[in-house]
């Protein structure tokens, strides 16, 4: 083997490291920054006007973050199919959850989306402002998350919520908790399935913050049948619970 070939896969096996953690220290840095800026902005722009600057902006940032770890060999993903709702009709987007980059590969495809958002996101500094502004909506009530999500789909927005209510705990997919078909119900919109699947395990549950994946991250994402939830909402839920395994199941990789 020639010797600039060592030297180039060895340099390889240092550079890939620096990307992907130079890229994580951007994203946390401009997250830090909207995320303060849009605390304060929270505070004096109109609801509307806050909430289209708030989804604008996490768009924009997400996309912005994928599209520099696609561009350096950190992330291979097809979003094609993501890409196809972005004009469509206010859905309520259930995917599976594998990861904490879940939520970030779906809103950075999908613009005007608002989503459920848990305490210590709403509370986090990094993440809080951002999602207050943009009307996403604090998890630890559920009478409060269902009615105000109702009203952000009505509004013609698409509402991302997972349907396992946290990151996946079994595979090829966790228990579902029925919130996301209630408000798909009560907001008369459907339900749109999102299989996210991925051989990786950063950042599932149980993964060290700062540990080293192996690179690159390699994502699948398809979307299922959209489904409207009429009647029993307990039987509609354990009726997606079992397409989302079967799905799964069938395109394991």
């Amino acid at each position: 083997m020639p010797r600039h070939a060592g030297l180039s896969a060895r340099w390889r096996g240092v550079r890939d490291p620096i990307v992907f953690y130079g890229l994580l220290a951007l994203f946390g840095a401009s997250s830090l920054l909207w995320s303060l800026t849009a605390a304060a902005l929270y505070r004096v722009l109109p609801r509307r006007t806050g909430e289209r600057l708030g989804q604008w902006m996490i768009w924009a940032g997400f996309r912005g973050f994928v599209g520099a770890m696609r561009l350096g060999g950190a992330l291979e993903c097809d979003f094609a199919a993501l890409d196809a709702l972005a004009e469509a009709p206010a859905l309520v987007i259930a995917p599976n959850h594998p990861s904490l980059l879940d939520a970030v590969l779906v809103l950075s495809r999908v613009p005007h989306a608002v989503g459920a958002a848990k305490a210590e996101i709403w509370d986090n500094a990094f993440l809080g402002g951002g999602a207050r502004l943009a009307g996403f909506i604090r998890n630890d009530s559920p009478a409060k998350l269902v009615k105000q999500a109702v009203r952000q789909v009505r509004a013609g927005r698409h509402f991302l919520i997972f349907p396992e209510g946290t990151r996946s705990s079994a595979r090829p997919v966790g228990d579902f908790k029925g919130g996301f078909a209630l408000i798909a119900r009560r907001a008369g919109a459907p339900v749109q399935p999102v299989f996210i699947e991925t051989a990786s395990r950063f950042l599932a549950k149980g993964w060290p913050l700062f540990k080293r994946p192996k690179l690159p991250l390699v994502y699948r994402i398809r979307l299922g049948q959209r489904v409207s939830i009429d009647g029993d909402v307990h039987e509609a839920v354990d009726r997606l619970h079992l397409y989302y395994r079967r799905a799964l199941d069938a395109g394991d990789p």
